[in-house]
């Protein structure tokens, strides 16, 4: 009898809250059927906002209901699966945006690269900076598990200096492009890593991404679990399913205001960070408000941890597959912007403790990185 209510409340509510996939998917079938007709007409700078603006939204959209089934998710299965759910999820379609628009588009051997220091600079400065701001704004202080954030760290900093980093000093005959070799050390490091984090996080070292107050449940918490949780599981995919076409198609208008109307090389990377990085970030600032700073260190850290450990080897993947080059390495400002978000990070987080002015010190590196963008 229990069940029958909860059912009875996700129909009720369904028709209300998921007419966004009713969007996506029509916004699919159009593009899908009229190709042509929408984008020969991009060079009319009004058409071409249309266009951008109109797949930019439904892909957004779709992320931001993506992020919410995760987080009803979450709820469920409590941390760290919850966090890892979300993460895992955004991170595929970082995977399927970037892969899109390398494969469509021109050959561009940076935008792998632009896209992940990017996420980087949006997640480590922008939303921690933003998430510490506003999450002090009423309190001195807010705590998190320093072990799970010196987790987190110490493998974003090898990973992220092995791929960001290293490139740039190891030039072989063909430049920047790594070899084949590299590649796959690389790719196997990557991965292995990554998944040597997975098996801590969720097997024998739980405890580190999870704070006291997370561990016991409040008052009435208890009825949770027998509310289904496979409709929210379905919805999820579903909404996921529309943005692997659709990030297809904003790779046109992408690759054309790159290569026609010469914009910056690295407008390509920042769309698709922005297109990544904001629901994780709406989570985020939400979990930051609500003194529940362990949960969103660990969306904003979990994000930038998968999106190195997973998104280069499979950039490296579609690479060789399709024999578009990558270029990895960063170079002047935006080395050193990595280096010291990295540091700054570091000191963040050593404490346990955080406060409004580690907040601050982040946005202005974030508003560093945004200048710097306009001045390449």
């Amino acid at each position: 009898m229990t069940d029958r209510p909860a059912l009875r409340t996700i129909g009720e509510t369904g028709l209300r809250e998921e007419w966004f996939l009713g969007v996506s998917i029509a916004t699919s079938l159009i593009f899908l059927a009229f190709p042509e007709q929408l984008f020969r007409r991009l060079p009319d700078p009004l058409w071409f906002a249309v266009v951008f603006g109109w797949l930019f939204a439904v892909v957004l959209g779709s992320a931001l209901s993506v992020v919410r089934h995760a987080d009803h998710l979450a709820e469920r299965l409590k941390e760290p699966y919850g966090t890892l759910i979300l993460t895992l999820a955004i991170t595929s379609i970082e995977v399927m945006a970037i892969s899109a628009v390398m494969i469509h588009g021109e050959n561009n051997p940076t935008l792998a690269r632009d896209t992940l220091f990017a996420v980087v600079m949006i997640i480590l400065n922008g939303m921690v900076g933003l998430s510490l701001l506003l999450g002090a704004w009423r309190r001195p202080e807010q705590q998190h598990n320093l072990q799970g954030a010196n987790a987190y760290l110490g493998v974003i900093v090898p990973l992220a200096t092995l791929s960001l980093v290293m490139p740039t000093f190891l030039a072989g005959p063909d430049g920047q492009h790594p070899s084949a070799p590299r590649q796959l050390i690389l790719g196997i490091v990557s991965v292995g890593l990554y998944a040597t984090f997975l098996f801590l996080q969720a097997g024998r070292h739980q405890d580190y991404f999870t704070t006291d107050a997370n561990r016991h449940a409040h008052p009435g918490e208890h009825a949770l679990p027998h509310r289904p949780v496979w409709p929210h599981a379905v919805l999820l995919f579903a909404y996921m399913g529309p943005v692997v076409f659709l990030v297809e198609q904003l790779a046109r208008p992408i690759d054309y205001i790159i290569e026609t109307l010469h914009a910056p090389t690295a407008f390509g990377g920042v769309v698709m960070a922005i297109l990544v990085a904001t629901p994780e970030a709406i989570s985020a600032v939400r979990a930051s408000i609500a003194d529940n700073l362990q949960r969103a260190v660990n969306i904003f850290l979990g994000s930038v941890l998968s999106t190195i450990g997973l998104t280069v080897p499979a950039m490296l993947v579609v690479s060789r597959l399709y024999g578009h080059p990558v270029t990895l390495g960063l170079e002047h400002s935006d080395l050193v912007m990595l280096l010291l978000t990295l540091a700054v990070s570091i000191i963040t987080f050593a404490s346990g403790r955080t406060h409004l002015m580690q907040g601050a010190v982040h946005l202005v590196l974030f508003l560093a990185y945004v200048l710097l963008i306009f001045q390449q």
